[in-house]
């Protein structure tokens, strides 16, 4: 199966929220709904208001249908980890569709803590979702055939995951949270968040660069990447990297 994958920059931080369908059944997972629900819910749903900002399949209700694909119906929302923006909307998305809610257990806490967390920015989000389901580090799971292999990847927060899903046709698809960016890493310094810079070399060297170096990377803020590129180029954990005993890291 080729994924067919949606990119949304969402919010006033402009994280990434991935919507991914398989084109076969039209079930589709929800990557990090944490904001402009009701954009995600008009397109999904009736391919209706501002689309996403970057898709590998139909652009347009009518490109979909002469490509005899079927309606999408969301099976799952499934976090990388649990900082407001890329949780905060998630209980407006369940208002709609009633479906799991997948987190690591050790974002139980921030996920909690998610309004704290948004006005501490100055940003108010609803009473926070509680998580249904919860990722093991190195399961497979499949969801109605979009299969999702977890890593656990602390450093950034304590239940930080990065979430590999195959690709018949090409690269493998790794979506990383706040853990890996393009030229950057996630921040270490967030307030109860569990942030750890010797723990995030770690899970990123442990966990990501162990992949292919042509899979794709869709960090939760900023452009894609490739692993091969980072492990080159990144200058906190690449090859041409200096030394640090602390890293406040990009964005939030």
């Amino acid at each position: 199966m080729r994924p067919w994958i949606e990119e949304y920059f969402v919010g006033p931080l402009q994280m990434r929220c991935s919507v991914v369908t398989n084109p076969e059944n039209g079930a589709t997972i929800i990557i990090d709904g944490g904001d402009e629900p009701e954009r995600l819910i008009s397109w999904i749903d009736d391919w209706e208001g501002l689309g996403p900002d970057d898709s590998n399949g139909p652009v347009s209700h009518n490109q979909s249908e002469q490509e005899g694909l079927p309606k999408r119906h969301v099976v799952a929302y499934t976090n990388t980890h649990a900082h407001f923006d890329h949780s905060g909307m998630i209980p407006e998305l369940l208002k709609h569709w009633k479906v799991p809610f997948w987190l690591h257990e050790g974002d139980h806490h921030l996920q909690a803590n998610a309004q704290k967390s948004a006005a501490r920015w100055g940003f108010t989000v609803p009473p926070p979702a509680t998580p249904t389901d919860e990722w093991q580090d190195g399961q497979t799971y499949d969801f109605s055939g979009i299969t999702i292999e977890v890593r656990h990847a602390p450093g950034h927060s304590l239940g930080s995951v990065c979430l590999i899903i195959p690709d018949d046709s090409g690269p493998s698809h790794a979506f990383v949270g706040d853990v890996l960016f393009a030229g950057g890493v996630g921040r270490t310094d967030l307030p109860d968040s569990g942030g750890s810079w010797p723990l995030l070399k770690q899970s990123i060297e442990e966990k990501l660069f162990t992949l292919p170096d042509d899979t794709i990377v869709y960090p939760g803020h900023g452009p894609k990447t490739t692993i091969g590129t980072e492990k080159v180029s990144n200058p906190f954990v690449g090859e041409l990297a200096q030394s640090f005993t602390n890293v406040r890291g990009r964005y939030i």
